[in-house]
């Protein structure tokens, strides 16, 4: 048996790792050859500003006064360049906006491994290929395209990471600190001749990432007057930086201007999916080799913008996020980021037909030189009779492409079985043959694996055939009515399980069908008590998945309401225990009062934390220790309880709520103590209804110990109802997790979530918090179910086997609807959808263990505890 198990967890953790492998491979080729225009370019010199998590509705539009927000790049528009909207694409990151901006290419799917933080493989980029950049910014986005790279020419200039505070008084200093500091330079570069050299040389990038809308949109939201106000700032540090660098190379003509942004921004401050004000971000450019502004009396595009911003006048030209990095490369005159997928927007050059005509064809070049590296990777990994070349581009094809193309420039044509021996024998000589086909056509080790690990499995299978045999014969004994009803309700339960990972609501659905459950059983005329407070509680709960998702709505009443309910139950808990206890010893009284104390801590600290973030004053460092200490003795304080079954799961939920209160920013903190409710309820239940099977143990709950260690042999066989008890399991933590949003993407957070811990931008820390909150659900239902498995005498090895028996059903249909394409909204969901699926096996063990750990654990601080009477 114990071989079995760990060949299952082997299997799953295969399975696990397995869409990785498959789906999330990087589709970036290397070994291209640099493709450039073999013309002069127009401009000697780049600068690009980037201003992070602009939106362009913020940028083009006038204020409530009539009022550009942006009178410079207004100007800019209608008197020097040219502008529209830059096409991002999901994900709206900050990592995926700069390499689709300076790469070319849209962020590759093997990213989601490692987010934005650092290059999941190498690429290259506009920055790479230049003969020197200077660059100015977060450390964040700046060391992302420095990494990797040969040579000495590429400068980095950035802030310390902790100045990135969402709770600081001004944030705007993150744009003046870059602005200051280019000043600084070019004022150095006067009295430095090293410098000047080469800042006088051609094919030069100067890259401005401006950080400060991006964190006062996270902070305040884009709807604030800190996040507009912070936009007239990046406008008069441009024109500042702007006319300080036509001074410096004396109005040469030869400097091109770039202004736009990685990403745009929701109006509840977040960004990632593929909402317009996420997708459409400003692009505007003008100076060396860009055409002025176009003056037109109608435009192609149907939307209102251009009437709301008062442009109808000025042509508007949208391009892609990734045909910015051609068209950088094509003023400059370098090679085109060699893994880059844009296409030159030549509308927004001003320069010859056979310039724009040679930039295109060295364009297509750079693009089909990916493709035949790819070609000939796969060609030379297949076998020959397998390989099928894409006909519409195949070599022939390619040449007489190329050959009209080059043609036309010169012309000047700018414009176109059971168990024997014979059954080991069968698969061993099967995964003889599978090695040996995945050898002859040059597969990596992980096919191996995928494809071999399956043969055990079914050999171990198969092995039990008269096991499997006798379980379809008992299934027979059941009426055909009776089986089709059990298999239609069962089905139906998993599906309702799948589509709750889609739409919350039903979730809501599940806890509607819970609450009426107790009318189709024995249970309503047996316990009508407790079958009520059941109804009560399961339809109290359904009413959070309908609750619009966490951080959308912050509401610090309701946290202090959340605070307030707590206390009150454990008042009326204590008093409760205190009347009804012959014996209560003093340090169970204190630890109680003081597990109520930290609640009203918890409170005080999360009201004058919002009070003071609110006022722009940061998080108090009294605030900061107090909730840091809250949550570490929220791991200990459980353990100095009694080990009764009520009073020891009380105790875990005083402590859990005090850390789950400071990690709240709305109704969010009353879910925990509704799910506790039902909890408590479900642990009477279970009890009542094991009556039915006519079991002759029977304990009352409130004389059960966690530390009651029942004899093994006395577990009972499994009955049906019991594949009933692990649904509910399976239900209650898919509800512990998508109660009060969807956890399956970090998009779905609100950072406010973490501001009574820190406020410094600390992606783990920050990360590592809100993971903890998202257990603290978990750890709930799973004590919960420690007392249940106690109560009904239930083998947590059967439970184990059911639960991997739905979880896997639900898994199935997971893996096939794993995406690689879209939004890291969309790709995230898909993926935390299956991992959460496949670990819920895994990730049971250990919470299981936590669980134990919790309930049954006692600590004595000061030796045995006195017997003496309050």
């Amino acid at each position: 048996m114990l071989l079995f198990f760990i060949l299952g967890l082997l299997v799953h953790f295969v399975f696990f790792g397995s869409i990785f492998d498959i789906y999330f491979t990087s589709p970036l080729v290397h070994g291209m050859t640099p493709q450039f225009t073999p013309l002069s370019p127009p401009a000697k010199r780049l600068v690009l500003f980037v201003a992070d998590g602009l939106r362009a509705d913020t940028l083009y539009e006038f204020d409530e006064n009539g009022n550009t927000r942006a009178p410079f790049i207004r100007n800019i528009i209608m008197h020097e360049g040219s502008w529209g909207i830059s096409h991002t694409r999901v994900p709206t990151e900050s990592r995926p906006g700069h390499v689709a901006l300076i790469a070319g290419f849209y962020e590759d799917v093997s990213a989601v491994a490692k987010g934005w933080k650092e290059n999941p493989v190498g690429f290259d980029s506009l920055v790479n290929e230049s003969k020197y950049t200077w660059s100015w910014g977060s450390p964040d986005i700046l060391t992302m395209f420095a990494k990797g790279v040969g040579g000495d020419h590429i400068y980095t200039y950035s802030y310390d990471a902790e100045s990135e505070d969402f709770g600081a008084h001004d944030v705007t200093k993150l744009d003046t600190w870059v602005f200051d500091n280019v000043k600084e330079f070019f004022h150095a570069a006067r009295n430095n001749q090293s410098l000047f050299s080469k800042v006088n040389e051609e094919k030069i990038v100067f890259f401005l990432h401006l950080l400060g809308i991006d964190t006062n949109g996270h902070a305040h939201r884009p709807t604030s007057r800190e996040y507009k106000d912070n936009v007239k700032v990046v406008d008069d540090g441009i024109k500042e930086i702007v006319s300080m660098l036509e001074h410096f190379y004396g109005n040469d003509g030869k400097t091109a201007f770039i202004f736009t942004s990685d990403h745009g921004m929701t109006d509840w401050g977040f960004h990632g999916a593929g909402h317009p004000s996420e997708t459409l971000t400003p692009f505007v450019s003008w100076g060396a080799g860009i055409k002025y502004p176009q003056k037109v009396s109608a435009q192609k595009f149907d939307d209102a913008f251009l009437k709301e911003w008062k442009l109808e006048n000025w042509k508007r030209q949208d391009i892609h996020q990734a045909d910015v990095a051609p068209l950088m490369a094509s003023l400059i005159g370098v090679p085109f980021p060699l893994n880059s997928v844009g296409i030159l927007p030549i509308d927004y050059l001003n320069n010859t037909d056979l310039f724009k005509a040679e930039s295109m064809f060295t364009n297509a070049m750079q693009i089909l030189e990916q493709f035949k590296v790819k070609m000939t990777q796969k060609k030379e990994a297949t076998l020959p009779f397998f390989f099928t070349p894409f006909k519409l581009l195949s070599e022939s094809k390619q040449l007489n492409i190329l050959r009209k193309a080059r043609s036309y420039i010169k012309q000047r044509k700018y414009d176109e079985a059971k168990p024997s021996h014979l059954l080991p024998c069968c698969f061993i000589a099967v995964s003889v043959l599978v090695a040996f086909f995945l050898l002859i056509q040059d597969c990596p080790w992980t096919y191996y694996v995928y494809c071999l690990l399956p043969m055990p499995i079914w050999y171990a299978v198969l092995r039990e055939f008269q096991v499997i045999q006798d379980f379809v014969l008992s299934l027979l004994t059941f009426p055909p009515s009776q089986l089709v009803g059990y298999l239609f309700v069962f089905t139906l339960g998993i599906e309702v399980l799948v589509l709750s990972f889609f739409y919350r609501y039903m979730l809501t659905a599940g806890l509607i069908a819970f609450a009426c459950w107790p009318f189709i059983t024995q249970l309503w005329t047996r316990a009508k008590s407790i079958s009520l407070s059941w109804i009560f509680f399961s339809l109290l709960l359904a009413v959070f998945p309908l609750m619009p998702v966490v951080g959308r709505k912050p509401d610090i009443f309701l946290v202090m309401g959340a605070g307030l309910l707590v206390l009150l139950l454990s008042l009326c808990v204590v008093t409760s225990l205190i009347r009804r206890k012959d014996r209560f010893i003093n340090e169970e009284l204190l630890l109680h009062l003081f597990q109520m104390l930290s609640i009203v801590l918890s409170m005080c600290v999360v009201y004058t934390t919002h009070d003071s973030l609110l006022k722009k004053q940061g998080l108090p460092l009294f605030n900061q220790i107090i909730s840091w200490i809250t949550l570490a003795s929220s791991f200990l304080l459980p353990l100095l309880s009694p080990t009764s079954l009520f009073e020891r799961l009380f105790s875990i939920l005083l402590s859990s709520m005090s850390a789950y209160l400071l990690l709240s920013t709305g109704y969010e903190a009353l879910f925990p103590l509704v799910l506790s409710c039902l909890m408590f309820v479900w642990i009477q239940v279970e009890q009542e209804t094991l009556q039915q099977l006519s079991v002759s143990y029977k304990q009352k709950v409130t004389s059960l110990q966690f530390t009651y260690n029942p004899d093994i042999t006395q577990f009972r066989q499994i009955y049906l109802d019991d594949v009933r008890r692990a649904f509910f399991l399976v239900f209650f933590l898919v509800t512990a997790f998508f109660g009060t949003g969807n956890i399956a993407s970090v998009n779905s957070f609100d950072l406010a979530s973490v501001y009574c811990f820190l406020t410094v931008f600390s992606p783990f820390m920050m990360g590592a918090l809100m993971m903890w909150k998202i257990l603290i659900p978990f750890v709930l239902v799973m004590c919960a179910f420690e007392a249940v498995q106690l109560t009904t005498q239930l083998s947590s090895k059967s439970l184990f086997l059911m639960v991997l028996i739905i979880s896997d059903i639900m898994a199935l249909h997971f893996f096939f609807l794993v995406k690689d394409y879209g939004s890291w909204l969309d790709i995230g969901t898909s993926i935390s959808q299956y991992v959460i699926v496949m670990s819920m096996t895994i990730v049971l063990v250990f919470l299981n263990g936590l669980a134990h750990l919790l309930t049954t654990k006692k600590l004595e601080l000061c030796g045995k505890p006195k017997s003496h009477l309050i």
